[in-house]
C-alpha cells in the first residue's frame, strides 16, 4: 500500500482578516497541506492566541496557534515549514518583498494567494469599495451608495471587512443592526468606527471570521450586498461593480502599496477622493496614475467636505486634535480631518500629544514616527482605550476636535468638550458617480 503523500507545513502571515478567510477558503479542507502557525502583524495585542477548532475544522482539534511576525525565521525553522503565505494588506511593496526575502532565506516558498481563489460568490449582486491605500474614504463612500440604492427600493446588507480582534469564535458570523449590538459584542474603537456610522445611516452591517456563513446570512437578508472593504485589500466576495478609491492627498501611492495596486487595476471605477483638498496639479498626477495603470477603468472625482459640529468652539482655543487611528497608522497619513478642521476653524494652538502619551499611546509614536500633532484613536484593548482617555486628560486641552467616525465621547468622556468632524462624501467633476451607480442598476440585475 503506497503511503500518503506528506501534507506540506504551512504559515499564513496575517493581522486578524484576510489570513482567517485564506484559511478557510483555500486550506481549511485542503488535505495536501496543513496550516502550523499565522502570524501576527500590524494590530497589537493579537499575538499569543490561537485560531480556534471550531473555526479550524475538523483536522485541526488543537485549533492553530497565532504568533508574533518577528519571529518569523524561529518560526519557520521550529515548525519546519515550506511554505509563507502573505495574507494581510496596505503595506509597501518594498516590506512584502522583505518578507519574501526573510521567507526566502529560511527555504521556504513565498506565496499570494490572488482574488479569483480567494473570492466568493454571493447569490446576489455586489458592489464592492475598495482603496489603494487605508484612509481614501471607502465606508463615507459605501454610506452614500447605500443611501442611493435605498431611495430607489434597494435591500441593501454592508458586508464589512473583519476585524476578528477579540473572542474569534464569537466573531464568526456577526450582524449589526443598533448601537446595542456594538456593546453586546463588545467593539473595539477601531469596529465602532466602522460600523457605527452606517448604523447611525440606516445600514445593517455583517461581519465576521467566516465569510461565506456571514455572505449567506446578507443574501437572504438582502437584494444587494455593499462590500465595504478593509485596509486595501481586494474583496472577499466576488463584485459585479467594483469601486476603488485613490486619494488626491497622497499622490504617488497608487501603485506602491499591496495589494493597492492590484485593487486599482481591478477596478471598474476608480474615484480620486479628497479632490476638493488637494492642490489641482496633485489631482491630475493622480488621475494620471490611473489610467496608466487601468485605462479602462472610468474616473471620477469627489469631494471629502470636512464640517464641524461646533466651529465657534474652536476659535480661539487650545485644541487636541483625535483622528482615526488606522488612517494614521498604516495608513501613513501624518494627520487628518480633524486637523483640517481645527485650523481651518482658527483654533489658536494644536496641542502635541506627544509629550502626553500614556505607554500604550507613547510606543504607536515610536513606532510610527510619521505621525503629526494629533492622537490616534486607538482602543484594540480595554488596556490602550485607558492609555487613550489618559493621554487625552493630559493634554489638558480647552477644546478636543475628534475626527473619528463613531461617537468617542460616548465611550472615552473627557474633561473638555468634544467637537465633533465630519465628513461624507460629495461628488466633484467628471463622469457624475449617481449617473454611473444609476446606469448599473438599470442594466437589469435581477431583482427578488
Amino acid at each position: 500500500m503506497t503511503p500518503p503523500a506528506p501534507r506540506r507545513r504551512v504559515v499564513i502571515l496575517g493581522a486578524a482578516g484576510r489570513d482567517f478567510h485564506n484559511f478557510n477558503v483555500v486550506y481549511r479542507d485542503a488535505p495536501d497541506c496543513e496550516v502550523v502557525a499565522f502570524t501576527a502583524a500590524q494590530i497589537p495585542g493579537i499575538a499569543g492566541r490561537r485560531y480556534p477548532a471550531a473555526l479550524a475544522g475538523a483536522r485541526y482539534p488543537n485549533g492553530i496557534p497565532i504568533v508574533d511576525e518577528a519571529g518569523l525565521e524561529a518560526l519557520l525553522r521550529e515548525a519546519r515549514a515550506e511554505q509563507v503565505v502573505f495574507a494581510y494588506s496596505d503595506v509597501s511593496h518594498l516590506e512584502v518583498m522583505h518578507l519574501a526575502s526573510r521567507a526566502l532565506a529560511s527555504g521556504a516558498d513565498f506565496i499570494l494567494l490572488g482574488p479569483q481563489r480567494t473570492m466568493l460568490q454571493a447569490g446576489v449582486p455586489v458592489i464592492a469599495i475598495s482603496a489603494v491605500r487605508t484612509g481614501c474614504g471607502k465606508s463615507q463612500t459605501a454610506r452614500w451608495i447605500a443611501r442611493r440604492l435605498r431611495a430607489r427600493g434597494w435591500r441593501i446588507a454592508v458586508v464589512r471587512h473583519p476585524m476578528p480582534y477579540g473572542d474569534l469564535e464569537a466573531a464568526a458570523v456577526q450582524r449589526f443592526a443598533c448601537m446595542a449590538d456594538l456593546v453586546a459584542a463588545r467593539c473595539t474603537i477601531e469596529e465602532r468606527e466602522e460600523f457605527e456610522p452606517h448604523i447611525a445611516a440606516g445600514n445593517v452591517v455583517y461581519a465576521g471570521v467566516d465569510c461565506a456563513r456571514v455572505l449567506a446570512q446578507a443574501a437572504a437578508a438582502s437584494d444587494l450586498i455593499l462590500w465595504d472593504g478593509g485596509n486595501n485589500d481586494f474583496p472577499f466576495v466576488r463584485p459585479d461593480l467594483h469601486i476603488v478609491l485613490a486619494d488626491a492627498l497622497r499622490p504617488g501611492h497608487e501603485t506602491a502599496y499591496h495589494p493597492g495596486e492590484a485593487v486599482l487595476r481591478m477596478a471598474d471605477v476608480v474615484l480620486i477622493a479628497k479632490s476638493d483638498a488637494a492642490p489641482p496639479a496633485d489631482v491630475e498626477r493622480v488621475a494620471e496614475a490611473v489610467r496608466s495603470a487601468n485605462p479602462r477603468a472610468r474616473i471620477v472625482r469627489v469631494a471629502s467636505p470636512v464640517t464641524l459640529d461646533d466651529p465657534a468652539a474652536v476659535l480661539g482655543r487650545r485644541v487636541l486634535v483625535i483622528e482615526d487611528g488606522p488612517t494614521l497608522t498604516h495608513g501613513g497619513a501624518p494627520h487628518g480631518a480633524g486637523y483640517v478642521a481645527a485650523v481651518r476653524y482658527g483654533a489658536r494652538e494644536i496641542i502635541d500629544p506627544r509629550p502626553h502619551a500614556a505607554p500604550g499611546i507613547a510606543g504607536v509614536y515610536t513606532r510610527y514616527p510619521h505621525i503629526g500633532r494629533v492622537l490616534p484613536a486607538l482602543g484594540y484593548s480595554s488596556t490602550q482605550i485607558d492609555a487613550l482617555r489618559a493621554t487625552i486628560e493630559g493634554c489638558n486641552a480647552e477644546v478636543v476636535v475628534s475626527a473619528t467616525p463613531f461617537d468617542l465621547a460616548s465611550l472615552i468622556g473627557a474633561t473638555a468638550p468634544i467637537v465633533r468632524a465630519r465628513y461624507e462624501l460629495a461628488e466633484g467633476e467628471g463622469a457624475p458617480l449617481a449617473a454611473l451607480l444609476d446606469a448599473f442598476v438599470d442594466a437589469g440585475m435581477p431583482r427578488r
